[in-house]
């Protein structure tokens, strides 16, 4: 009687271990997944300098005196007509003075100048949607 429950028991236990090994791995892989963020380019007028920014969705970042925020970004599949969209909410933050949204809607790549930043120092474009790793710093390369 002793040696048929014995059995199952060995056989449940690497079971059991395989379950708990799983759950650890895709709590690992849950952990360092990357997060979205748009990848703008930036134009500053006065310098002539052109940057790639990178906003990670509801992360501001700093663009000169800019700070962007990316609320949604989103690339269409291959099969369909090519096209970005962003939604983006940009202030311009200036020493002593308070925050002034200079724009605020939605940015497509296909079509630069349908929705643009009117800004008498910077131009800002929308390249792509990518996932980047968390650990962003100041958001231009």
């Amino acid at each position: 009687m002793y040696g048929c429950v014995l059995p199952l028991m060995w056989i449940r236990a690497p079971g059991a271990i395989a379950v708990t090994l799983a759950a650890v791995t895709f709590v690992q892989t849950a952990s360092v997944q990357a997060e979205r963020a748009a990848i703008l380019q930036g134009l500053d007028k006065v310098t002539a300098r052109i940057s790639t920014i990178r906003a990670p969705i509801d992360y501001p970042v700093r663009f000169g005196t800019l700070q962007i925020t990316a609320r949604y970004c989103r690339t269409r599949p291959p099969e369909e007509t090519p096209e970005t969209t962003v939604f983006l909410e940009i202030l311009e933050l200036k020493i002593g003075e308070p925050a002034v949204r200079v724009f605020g809607g939605w940015m497509f790549a296909s079509s630069p100048a349908l929705n643009a930043l009117e800004h008498s120092v910077y131009d800002l474009r929308v390249i792509a949607c990518k996932a980047v790793t968390p650990e962003i710093g100041s958001g231009t390369e």
